[in-house]
């Protein structure tokens, strides 16, 4: 019994203790002392909802769901950031609605359709890895690929289209026009043209070749048509004749270079014929010709006397009769009968001349044509 009420007295004075700290408690000011800190640690909260949460670099106002964190990272919708630090990379497709500002943009394709500004040049710059060449602007999705690039072997721009100009443009060259839609520059000075159309004031300078058959050599200024070596100013050659016309001081020299005769034609008929000898023929053999002198014709004579049609130095043969003229009958040389010698030392009583009335060497001969006394 006495254990019983030990116990009840101990809980009397444990409800009296209460009650007096209840009471200072209802009474007391509240305590002026900081309060002190305090402290959360993940191993006091597990699941439940934090609403409304903030600390000093956090501030939550969110009504649903805006973040989830699991194992493949944080998932959000939207994310309003004013500056992302260090490297970045997007695996994906990036849609930006605003403007992008790049210092530098390295991208392997670019689709667009859109207009294009720029403030500074296109460049492709060589370094270590990479060249400029085979850079530059491509077209795809046609039969072939079109290329406006850079290529080496030589250095230079290729196009695989054609370049169209407004008719009003050129080329240009250092400035100067090389080529437009209806002339050459005055600058380009050779060409290896193949073919032509009609020319109209064609001005050469220097030596001309047409198909290795058409000379003109500016160095002897000779030109020539059939030979590469032309023996006269101008030359007409096959291979085994050579026609020149080559003036030569005060005179010109026409005729073959070669032993070849020389042949005028009418009607593709030979009229004048000289032969490689030197024999000239008026007219063909065979054929009759008409042969007019217009004016005074001498033979082996430097001075033609203008009282006489006909002048000749030596003999002459008419119909197969021989006529010169001496101061007596032939003594040597051979004859034929008819021929006759005309007294050159005519005298009263004398002779006219002699006729031959035998042939021989110098034949047998008679006067004829007694002179009066």
């Amino acid at each position: 019994m006495s254990n019983d009420k030990q116990q009840v007295q101990k809980i009397r004075d444990d409800l009296n203790n209460l009650a007096t700290v209840i009471e200072n408690l209802a009474y007391a000011e509240p305590p002026k002392a900081e309060i002190p800190t305090r402290g959360l640690s993940g191993d006091h909260i597990i699941g439940g909802k934090i609403v409304k949460f903030s600390s000093t670099g956090i501030k939550d106002e969110s009504s649903r769901l805006v973040v989830l964190v699991n194992d493949d990272g944080i998932l959000t919708d939207f994310i309003d950031v004013e500056t992302l630090v260090g490297d970045v990379k997007v695996e994906g497709h990036l849609h930006v609605g605003g403007e992008i500002t790049a210092t530098k943009l390295h991208v392997n394709e670019i689709t667009a359709d859109v207009r294009h500004e720029r403030s500074t040049p296109l460049e492709f710059i060589a370094d270590e890895k990479n060249s400029i060449y085979g850079k530059g602007l491509q077209w795809r999705g046609l039969e072939h690929t079109r290329q406006f690039i850079y290529r080496s072997n030589p250095d230079r721009l290729f196009s695989t289209d054609s370049i169209d100009l407004d008719k009003e443009k050129e080329f240009l060259i250092d400035k100067t026009s090389v080529l437009s839609s209806t002339k050459l520059g005055d600058t380009v000075v050779k060409s290896n043209l193949q073919q032509v159309g009609v020319l109209s004031h064609l001005n050469v300078q220097g030596s001309v070749n047409i198909d290795e058959f058409i000379h003109y050599d500016a160095g002897s200024m000779r030109f020539s048509i059939g030979s590469e070596e032309p023996s006269g100013m101008f030359s007409l050659a096959s291979l085994d004749a050579e026609f020149v016309v080559d003036p030569e001081g005060d005179s010109v020299k026409l005729g073959t270079w070669t032993n070849s005769d020389l042949s005028i034609v009418t009607d593709d008929t030979p009229r004048i014929v000289i032969d490689k000898t030197g024999h000239i023929y008026l007219g063909p053999k065979g054929h009759t010709n008409k042969v007019s002198v217009n004016g005074k014709l001498g033979i082996n004579v430097n001075n033609i006397e203008t009282d006489v049609d006909l002048s000749v130095a030596g003999p002459i043969r008419i119909q197969d009769k021989k006529f010169e003229v001496s101061n007596n009958e032939p003594t040597s040389g051979s004859y034929k009968i008819g021929d006759i010698v005309w007294n050159d030392n005519p005298k009263p009583t004398g002779y006219v001349g002699w006729i031959c009335i035998k042939q021989g060497t110098p034949g047998q001969w008679k006067p004829f044509g007694q002179i009066g006394s």
